[in-house]
């Protein structure tokens, strides 16, 4: 009997240990940090719209090459991530600023600015606006 008790207890802490990962496991998962700020690419702070419940919209948008977006900003703070070809964004009296496919960015907010597609191959975007139902349109066009 006392052989048996000495076993259990011997044996208790291999039981209750975490399970160790092996090598092939711990390969598997990996995280590769896109992005980390607290400011657009213009230095604007982000700011979350609060009239309404959060909400996110995200999209995939695609540049043909000699393509350009209407002069705009957004009324949302915007997440982008190229993810082919390169876009160049006039932001007017503040510079022209290059993205290139892997690339991540926070898009300027009250800079009016637009995107082209000067390469020979499309530019694909993807796009995440963080906002709240009922706020300002995701892109709000500019007149010139």
């Amino acid at each position: 009997m006392r052989l048996r008790i000495c076993l259990a207890l011997l044996l208790l802490p291999a039981v209750f240990a975490p399970a160790k990962r092996t090598s092939a496991q711990e390969a598997a998962v990996s995280s590769a940090p896109l992005l980390s700020t607290g400011t657009t690419v213009m230095g604007e702070p982000l700011l979350y719209p609060t009239n309404g419940p959060a909400h996110v919209t995200a999209a995939i948008i695609t540049l043909a090459p000699g393509a350009r977006t209407v002069l705009h900003k957004h009324g949302v703070p915007l997440f982008g991530y190229i993810l082919e070809g390169e876009i160049t964004v006039d932001y007017g009296d503040r510079g022209k600023r290059t993205y290139r496919a892997g690339e991540a960015i926070m898009e300027a907010m009250d800079v009016p600015h637009f995107g082209a597609d000067a390469g020979s191959a499309p530019v694909r975007i993807l796009t995440v606006y963080m906002g709240a139902e009922g706020a300002p349109a995701d892109v709000i066009p500019v007149k010139p």
